[in-house]
């Protein structure tokens, strides 16, 4: 489906409707802004003592960079577990076996639709009330645990809906050589699905990185926690310290914004790349009980809470 069949050229007076709409809003946020700065200067939020901690380097090496080490290591371990329980699960949501596929299909939407942090608080709950692991460990565990959880149903639908939205000539050729459906999917359809997907994944990696703060609940010691809570409640800085995480994590996810970028281009420059994908073709086509709901393609991604 083309562009403009969804979106129709604005004319002469429509752009100076837009412009205005523009300038308007600019003004108002910078309203907004400016309000908020008078705000905080009544009451000596921009002075230089509540500022300078984060200048030295003990602020750094006792809070700053103990947090961020944990939030990492939580964001990883949960990045990379999803992602392989993400390609198991899928692969069993489009199986020709149906009690395979109902049963993940009932996983995926149960845990898809119960929030992260309920799912830490549990885990957290459960492994306090058992030595099955030691104690320290409890947090980063519970933490990994409901992320995994969540983000492994919602990367199972992501690489399902990326394998439905390929040309229907990338399954055909790989029936025609002799593979099995099973093989056909594991070895030429997902891999490219993966690589179609792309964009959403990242996305799902970063929605990953920022739930991770939600380990402060239960005392987990990342980023948040350290020079947030702790460092602020020392220092008598909540306000800046707050800011100062907030723009901890949009470094971080920029950084990683841009290393998919730069993954994606290279990609690209080799020719690795699936395709045009959503087709109106494949859009239109109704659903079937193994096949994917296409209408969860705009429904993906997105962060737990």
């Amino acid at each position: 489906m083309s562009s403009q069949v969804l979106f129709d050229a604005p004319g002469p007076k429509a752009r100076v409707r837009h412009r205005i709409i523009a300038v308007l809003g600019i003004l108002a946020l910078l309203a907004v802004l400016y309000w908020v700065y008078g705000r905080m200067d009544q009451r000596n939020q921009w002075e230089a003592d509540r500022w300078t901690p984060f200048l030295r380097w003990t602020t750094w090496d006792t809070y700053v960079l103990p947090g961020l080490f944990e939030t990492l290591r939580a964001a990883a371990l949960a990045i990379v577990i999803s992602m392989v329980l993400a390609l198991g699960l899928a692969m069993g949501r489009m199986s020709d076996i149906a009690p395979l596929r109902w049963a993940v299909g009932v996983f995926v939407e149960f845990f898809r639709a119960v929030p992260v942090l309920i799912m830490m608080i549990f885990t957290a709950f459960f492994l306090s009330r058992n030595d099955f692991t030691p104690t320290e460990l409890n947090p980063l565990i519970a933490t990994v645990t409901g992320l995994v959880l969540y983000n492994s149903a919602v990367l199972c639908e992501v690489i399902r809906n990326g394998v439905s939205s390929l040309p229907s000539g990338q399954r055909e050729a790989g029936l025609s050589i002799g593979l099995t459906p099973s093989q056909t999917r594991r070895t030429i359809l997902v891999p490219q699905a993966l690589t179609a997907m792309l964009p959403t994944l990242v996305s799902q990696i970063i929605v990953i990185t920022k739930d991770s703060a939600l380990g402060y609940i239960i005392l987990y010691p990342e980023l948040l926690t350290m020079a947030g809570r702790q460092l602020g409640s020392k220092n008598g800085n909540i306000l800046q310290a707050y800011i100062f995480v907030a723009v901890m994590f949009i470094v971080i996810n920029y950084g990683i914004s841009k290393i998919a970028e730069a993954v994606e281009a290279r990609q690209r420059r080799k020719g690795r790349t699936a395709g045009p994908v959503g087709s109106s073709e494949v859009l239109d086509q109704p659903s079937t009980a193994g096949g994917p709901d296409l209408k969860a393609n705009t429904q993906l991604g997105g962060g737990g809470g």
